[in-house]
């Protein structure tokens, strides 16, 4: 099932109304201006703010879906869109968790997904199998941008699961290229040990640690169909 977070929008216009109205500059701004002053600062602090709203984890994720707001009617056909895509992961992936935030679409890939064994970032073909299930849906959308996060268990130095997190992500990355998704449309940031949705005192918290995340959010064409109605 797809989760949705409730309320967001009051929580955007609540928030943006105290920021806006808290500086003169904005009683000459367009709506156009005032829009792109909610989604920036709306998105960055209902970044920070929000994480708990959707379970623990996925701060990178939640951050990087609510700073590409781009809220009014544009961002309604966006969020009709992403809709519609997370319904068509959550049919095609039952084991991921998929939460429709804001515009975009926050996916958690772990152990039942896309499973890492300990100290390893190379794709098993469990993982391999279930990413081409994810490689239709992005293929009939192909006007998204996504960043991919990795993330490591709590095992060892920080520097070191930083790097092992990143060569995860990019692990990642290169399998969806190799099956023909255009390479620019991914960004990759490995966590480390960041956000661990599970406890990291047990072997079976730890290997849900080891896992990828996904902030899927609208490119500038579809921003811009979008605008113009489309």
């Amino acid at each position: 099932m797809v989760k949705k977070i409730t309320n967001l929008a009051l929580a955007a216009v609540i928030l943006s109304s105290i920021l806006l109205n808290s500086c003169q500059a904005v009683k000459n701004s367009s709506n156009e201006q005032r829009g792109v002053a909610i989604g920036a600062a709306g998105g960055a602090v209902l970044g920070a703010v929000l994480g708990n709203n959707i379970g623990k984890g996925g701060n990178g994720a939640v951050g990087a879906v609510l700073g590409g707001v781009v809220g009014g009617v544009a961002g309604g056909i966006i969020g009709n869109k992403m809709d519609k895509q997370a319904r068509e992961i959550d049919n095609a992936l039952p084991g991921a968790d998929v939460v429709r935030v804001g515009e975009g679409i926050k996916l958690v890939l772990g152990e039942n997904a896309v499973r890492f064994d300990f100290n390893k970032s190379t794709l098993t073909s469990q993982a391999k199998a279930n990413l081409d299930k994810l490689v239709k849906v992005f293929t009939e959308y192909p006007d998204t941008n996504i960043v991919i996060y990795g993330y490591t268990d709590n095992k060892g130095a920080a520097d070191y699961n930083l790097k092992l997190s990143q060569d995860r992500a990019n692990s990642v990355k290169a399998y969806l290229a190799k099956k023909g998704l255009a390479a620019s449309r991914f960004t990759t940031t490995g966590m480390g040990m960041a956000d661990p949705i599970e406890s990291n005192d047990t072997d079976a918290g730890r290997s849900k640690n080891r896992r990828v995340e996904f902030a899927i959010t609208a490119n500038d064409k579809m921003v811009q169909d979008a605008q113009n109605g489309k």
